[in-house]
């Protein structure tokens, strides 16, 4: 692992769209306390900065938790959501654009007994790692991750098998306060696993 990691400059692209749907099939990794765990990504939501109603920069906003989103891409956004999940996001493009994909799912596939651990669970099911909330348990990410390299030797992407996946295009989910934003197609996922979240 790690000869195929994807570099900072990957994620400073320009179109979120792309990135979001670039990533299924690509693999994601953690590595805590001695803990490998990943697997593919199944799952992604684009999120295009401040002209994005669904975006949490809409408009230029600028906060403690948003302020992460507006530098240079390459690194985490992670926040808690209800009090009880942690989401993570990857921020993309170049410093000041808060472009940012949301990951929503993966395939398990190294260190599947920690994630069991993580999750509570004593077996593999599509919920141990779809749903963003699952994907950042499983993987061991919380808020003290966030703003940090995914490029590292702690969180990193490699490239996979992606050039074959089928990949379903749609809507996004739990955005209806984005009125016309919440129909754009920016949510991608592969067809043909059960890791995903909504199909």
């Amino acid at each position: 692992m790690k000869q195929n990691k994807l570099k900072p400059t990957y994620f400073q692209q320009s179109d979120v769209v792309f990135l979001a749907k670039d990533l299924i099939g690509k693999k994601i990794f953690t590595f805590f306390d001695g803990q490998l765990t990943g697997g593919t990504i199944t799952e992604t939501e684009a999120y295009a900065g401040v002209g994005d109603k669904a975006c949490h920069a809409h408009l230029g906003r600028f906060t403690e938790r948003t302020k992460v989103m507006y530098e240079t891409g390459g690194i985490s956004y992670i926040y808690l959501c209800y009090g009880i999940h942690h989401l993570f996001n990857i921020v993309t493009n170049i410093k000041g654009r808060a472009d940012a994909i949301l990951l929503r799912g993966f395939e398990p596939e190294h260190g599947i007994a920690t994630m069991l651990k993580r999750r509570n669970k004593t077996k593999v099911e599509k919920n141990l790692s779809a749903g963003p909330g699952n994907v950042s348990q499983a993987l061991g990410l919380t808020k003290a991750q966030n703003a940090n390299s995914v490029c590292s030797n702690e969180i990193w992407l490699e490239n996979g098998s992606n050039f074959d996946v089928d990949i379903v295009e749609t809507t996004r989910i739990g955005i209806d306060y984005a009125k016309e934003d919440a129909e754009l197609p920016w949510r991608f996922y592969q067809k043909d696993s059960k890791f995903v979240s909504v199909k």
